[in-house]
């Protein structure tokens, strides 16, 4: 049985992708040119926009994807597939183009996060794998953003390896969590691999590991003196949890002239206990001591502590942001837009359903965002053909899509295009941002957008755009289908 460990990822994808492509070559199809779309449709939660990631884990499975002679051997048990078909995968190397949202871009549903043009049966390859790389990094991002958002500035750590839905889901979510906002993580290999700051202090365990609770602040205090922060809620917070801890810091970092230290709380009215752990630490002297809390917090948790007067510094966040426990599910789909013939002409496609969310825009496009020149903010996102450009020194009617008779006259505005080109050619082509500037980032990117579009509850409606010429296109595309 295979390893684990080095695990080609290339057959990490749904089993009808192999077998369209197998039809395609039989058909001819197989090295004909398509475009596809991966959006998604829902914002998590009700919000206002969600967090694009999972790009970095994307261009790695692509640089690496290849057919080993275990999978052709597999896939050649099933027979179902031709030996031409078989030699092609043998010698499968992608050659297309792909164009990308940078990680960390705020986007908004029925957008292009990632777009690709290659021939037919590479592109229907990549599908499922880049549909989990950036469906789950982009959650975890939005979620984590969220609960940031919350905090007012407050520190934000991620808790949740031991409740992520396995190994893979609890490292990148680290990973993703952090591009969101969050300051750091619990976990080790995220640090490792990504760079992700870990840190930790102690369980309940190591208090219990001890005769006394005052034996076991004491020995952490003295083991790590610069880092000491005790949990103070194994047996009681306020008869002896924080006189414990404050006992031990007088005892072992006072003499030492140490005034940074915390506590830590993980259960009962957080509220409450922080308050009054707050008054007892400051009447002590340890103004500088930090109070940390976690216990399955989330974003409206932690808004419900900061308005009751919870005297919290930083929140550690486990299963409701690793799970995105509240919509586990972010929705993303890979759809064809169009194809291209050997004479370079491309022609749209367009998918039609009665639930008109699931009606795709059609064709190559483009996707800019538009920001005040005056304010920096975002004004709106305009999805237009490949070939046409926006002139940002002339003013710019646009239209919201979901309500036609609403328009907006866009003046003193600058366009940017989102998209970046990641391959071409099959040779990458994109300069990999470490993951601290990503953050950054991210962080700028959300802070351009209003603050009624960063509402938890009834976001302002953010305007995704048509140009006329596309939307004439997509109009035509389904009277043609009627």
């Amino acid at each position: 049985m295979r390893e684990q460990k080095g695990l080609n990822l290339t057959m990490l994808c749904d089993f009808y992708e192999l077998t369209m492509g197998n039809g395609y070559l039989a058909s001819g199809m197989g090295d004909r040119i398509t475009y596809f779309d991966l959006f998604f449709r829902t914002v998590p939660d009700g919000g206002g926009f969600a967090i694009a990631a999972g790009l970095e884990q994307v261009i790695d499975y692509i640089q690496d994807l290849h057919f080993g002679p275990e999978d052709i051997a597999y896939l050649r048990g099933r027979g179902i597939f031709s030996e031409e078909y078989l030699t092609y995968l043998a010698n499968f190397h992608f050659t297309g183009d792909i164009w990308a949202v940078p990680e960390g871009t705020p986007v908004f549903p029925r957008e292009p996060i990632l777009v690709v043009r290659a021939p037919a049966i590479q592109a229907q390859l990549l599908e499922t794998y880049m549909l989990c790389a950036l469906n789950h990094q982009s959650l975890i991002a939005t979620k984590a953003n969220r609960i940031v958002r919350a905090a007012q500035g407050r520190t934000v750590l991620e808790f949740g390896s031991r409740r992520a839905q396995g190994s893979d889901a609890a490292i990148l979510g680290a990973r993703a969590a952090y591009i969101g906002g969050c300051a750091g993580t619990a976990c080790a290999l995220s640090d490792q691999l990504f760079g992700v700051p870990a840190g930790g202090t102690m369980a309940h365990a190591w208090v219990q590991m001890f005769d006394t609770e005052l034996d076991a602040f004491r020995a952490y205090c003295q083991t790590y003196p610069t880092n000491a922060t005790l949990l103070v809620d194994t047996y009681n917070t306020l008869q002896s949890g924080v006189p414990n801890a404050i006992r031990a810091f007088n005892e072992i970092l006072k003499p030492q002239g140490i005034t940074k230290c915390g506590i830590r709380l993980d259960s009962g009215d957080l509220a409450y206990l922080t308050r009054k752990a707050r008054k007892m630490l400051d009447e002590a002297g340890w103004t500088e001591c930090t109070i940390t809390c976690s216990n399955a917090l989330d974003e409206y948790l932690i808004q419900d502590l900061i308005s009751q007067g919870a005297c919290i510094d930083t929140f550690g966040v486990g299963e409701r942001l690793i799970t995105a426990r509240s919509e586990p599910v972010f929705g993303g789909v890979y759809k064809l837009a169009a194809v291209e013939d050997e004479a370079g002409n491309i022609t749209p496609k367009i998918k039609i359903s009665e639930n008109l969310d699931k009606i795709t825009n059609p064709h190559f496009k483009k996707l800019y965002r538009f920001y005040g020149r005056d304010t920096g903010k975002a004004m709106a996102d305009y999805l237009c053909v490949y070939d046409e450009t926006v002139d940002d020194t002339k003013p710019l009617t646009i239209f919201d899509p979901d309500a036609t008779w609403k328009e907006k006259e866009l003046t003193d505005f600058t366009a940017r295009q989102l998209l970046e080109p990641i391959f071409q050619h099959g040779e990458l082509v994109y300069r990999r941002p470490a993951l601290q500037e990503i953050k950054t980032y991210c962080a700028q990117q959300v802070d351009s957008l209003w603050e009624e579009v960063q509402r938890f509850e009834n976001p302002h409606h953010y305007y995704v755009d048509l140009s006329q010429k596309l939307w004439n296109i997509k109009n035509d595309l389904l009277q043609e289908k009627r």
